[in-house]
């Protein structure tokens, strides 16, 4: 999220905390969350970003061991934020810090859409999760790729046209939600930013695109 003081918040998809919906103010087209939480209100003002199930929004109010915040139509229509009811669990991510360790991938915060959890299997000490999504979506999800789901940083597994597969290790199993989620569950996905900003440059036409940019340019530099 841009501030309009030259900063621009990126997280990483590393959960730090999972939070309780207090409550949720539901309006015409907008709504208004208050998000439970302890650790992740340290250092925490009124202004900054916190990514809830994997969304980008600015801490309106905060007051004791909670924090409210504000969701626009569009963010509404792009994300499960909708479904959410006192009570569910999400999942919680302070923005990134200067000085802080870059342990995911690159994370905006800004859905690209919602998919649905099609498929839960456990393998040992994995949890397989197979979710479907949207031609649009599909398009950037890559075998062994990033993507973030309700806000974590994950490995894609699998992927084909229509579906792709992830798999929990313990470690994320025990800071997520995603493990008490049901087959049918609607879940946020953002793709991975490199992708989409590669696709741009690889589309574009004009002067300033001659001898640029080429598929030919990118292998050879490790894309």
């Amino acid at each position: 999220m841009y501030h309009g003081r030259g900063e621009i918040d990126l997280f990483t998809g590393i959960i730090e905390e999972i939070g309780k919906i207090r409550n949720i103010r539901k309006e015409e087209k907008s709504v208004s969350l208050i998000v439970e939480c302890k650790n992740i209100l340290e250092g925490t003002m009124k202004g900054d970003s916190i990514s809830v199930n994997g969304v980008c929004l600015t801490v309106t109010a905060m007051s004791g061991n909670s924090f409210e915040a504000d969701v626009m139509p569009e963010t509404v229509r792009a994300t499960n934020l909708i479904y959410l009811k006192p009570g569910d669990s999400v999942n919680l991510e302070r923005a990134l810090s200067p000085s802080g360790r870059f342990g995911g991938h690159i994370v905006s915060g800004h859905i690209d859409g919602t998919g649905t959890i099609q498929e839960i299997k456990r393998e040992d000490n994995a949890i397989w999760f197979t979710i479907s999504a949207r031609n649009e979506i599909m398009k950037y999800v890559i075998h062994k790729g990033s993507v973030a789901v309700d806000g974590i940083s994950l490995t894609v597994q699998y992927a084909d046209a229509k579906v792709f597969k992830i798999a929990l290790i313990p470690h994320t199993r025990d800071y997520t939600t995603l493990p008490g989620r049901k087959a049918g569950y609607c879940v946020n996905i953002e793709c991975d930013i490199i992708g989409k900003y590669i696709e741009k440059l690889m589309n574009c036409t004009g002067k300033e695109n001659k001898g640029g940019i080429s598929l030919e340019y990118l292998l050879e530099n490790g894309f």
